[in-house]
């Protein structure tokens, strides 16, 4: 490292595990990340912990060390990214009815999960034509890379994909006859639930891409690699790609969508105001506040300072953010 450019240190985390105490963990977490310097999301739920963290290596570490001296977390995973910018505004730790949201009472991940498949042995998995395979991301995220022959069953968010399973188990859909099914998402987390939902249904083989697409694009060869395109992370790196190496897609700073050269290109994307997506969809006082924001962003910038997520002389720490996205951010989908 030099000692000229900071060096961040990503973690992203999740962890299905009963949790009925977990609103009591909350306060004494947010402490611990602020005290560390650490932003990002974490998410708590009776069903488990999800979300990003990053800061400075020693501060991450500490965060990690203070939730595994938990006997409940001891197991817990995480997959680590350097970034040379903190790829966050604030630390938040929110309370939620689920850590990834499917809306299905009753199921418990943690206990009836689909079958794990190592990312070296993903490839001739998905390669079997008897193999039904399928992206349980949302559509935006299929959009910009995905895996060969995946099905992407075009949903908006999480909760709807119960709806889709449903309609594809009759007659002509894509899961007629209960085939065998892999799945796979971001970082595992919606594969793990989607998975055990699955196993609810009726369906005996049903597999998922253990640490998740981030896994394989760390862990495979980009020559043996089937995967095409980028993936999108829920942070400021927007995608990764092969090698975990940064993709080729910057962040709609108006609706959040990952924008393409494509779109980067078109006549309707203005820097933080508008994209191809959003574009007339504010009005003319919103569009003129997104302008001033970027401008003060650009200016932030430019003078080496924060802007987003800077803490004010005499303000207490600011805690809103809005979410990227109901799976925590970069890697825990």
């Amino acid at each position: 490292m030099d000692s000229v450019t900071p060096h961040f240190l990503t973690a992203a985390l999740y962890q299905f595990v009963d949790l009925p105490d977990f609103a009591a963990l909350r306060e004494p977490l947010q402490t611990l990340c602020d005290t560390h310097g650490v932003r990002g999301m974490l998410l708590l739920a009776p069903e488990g912990i999800n979300g990003t963290i990053a800061g400075e290596p020693q501060g991450v570490h500490a965060v990690l060390a203070w939730l595994r001296s938990d006997a409940r977390f001891a197991a817990l995973q995480h997959k680590e990214a350097q970034a040379e910018r903190m790829p966050f505004y604030r630390m938040r730790v929110r309370l939620k009815r689920e850590i990834v949201t499917l809306g299905v009472p009753g199921l418990n991940p943690a206990r009836n999960a689909g079958t794990y498949v190592k990312p070296e042995d993903w490839n001739a998995l998905i390669d079997d034509p008897g193999v039904v395979v399928v992206d349980t991301r949302n559509d935006y995220e299929v959009g910009i890379g995905t895996f060969e022959r995946a099905v992407n069953p075009h949903t908006k968010t999480f909760a709807e994909f119960p709806a889709w399973v449903e309609r594809e188990k009759q007659a002509g859909g894509v899961l007629t006859g209960k085939p065998r099914v892999a799945m796979f998402c971001t970082g595992g987390i919606r594969c793990e639930k989607s998975t055990a939902f699955l196993k609810s249904q009726g369906f005996d083989e049903v597999y998922h891409l253990e640490g998740g697409i981030l896994k394989y694009l760390e862990t495979v060869p980009e020559q043996a690699s089937r995967w095409h395109g980028d993936c999108f992370v829920f942070d400021e790196r927007v995608s990764v790609g092969h090698g975990l190496a940064p993709g080729h897609h910057q962040l709609c700073r108006s609706c959040r969508m990952p924008l393409g050269e494509a779109e980067l290109q078109s006549p309707h994307y203005v820097p933080g105001v508008s994209c191809p997506y959003c574009h007339g969809t504010r009005t003319p006082e919103q569009e003129r506040a997104l302008a001033e924001r970027e401008r003060q962003m650009q200016l932030a910038r430019h003078r080496g300072q924060e802007h987003i997520g800077a803490q004010q002389p005499g303000r207490p720490p600011r805690t809103a953010v809005k979410d990227t996205g109901d799976d925590g951010m970069g890697g825990t989908t």
